[in-house]
């Protein structure tokens, strides 16, 4: 299993995250996306309106390497975080069921490669972070991202 069930169940109740893309001329792009889990693949399926025209869609057309930042709050006092990294290559998917209505066929979908997670599993104190796939899908084989 790619996710833990503490880490499916937050990725669940969470409505957005941060997408990050490598931009045409090598530089970063961030970008508030809306998300769902797709348990059949393990995979994450990020979508939007129009999302086949977006830059980021685009982005990963040519550079399929991405990291999707799910976090919240949920103490101010005491202070206590949640957060969950999801490293990995993507694929510009062009007709695919939409995950939610109103949605484009156009999705993304992350193949994770690399989880780092704060204040998820319960059983883990502090950052935890391990590598869940031996080789990226899309992309030539190389080293996960760290």
């Amino acid at each position: 299993m790619t996710f833990t069930s503490a880490e499916i169940a937050y990725l669940a109740e969470q409505p957005l995250g941060r997408l990050a893309t490598i931009g045409p001329k090598g530089q970063p792009q961030n970008n508030p996306v809306s998300f769902s889990y797709d348990e059949e693949t393990g995979t994450v399926l990020v979508g939007g309106h129009r999302m086949g025209a977006t830059q980021k869609f685009r982005n990963v057309q040519a550079r399929p390497m991405v990291s999707l930042v799910v976090d919240d709050i949920v103490s101010f006092r005491p202070w206590e975080v949640r957060c969950l990294e999801i490293r990995g290559t993507a694929e510009a998917v062009e007709d695919h069921e939409p995950p939610m209505q109103g949605f484009s066929r156009q999705v993304i979908r992350i193949h994770p490669t690399r989880i780092l997670g704060f204040g998820i599993n319960p059983e883990t104190q502090g950052m935890s972070a391990r590598d869940v796939a031996d080789q990226l899908v899309g992309a030539p084989i190389q080293e996960p991202i760290r």
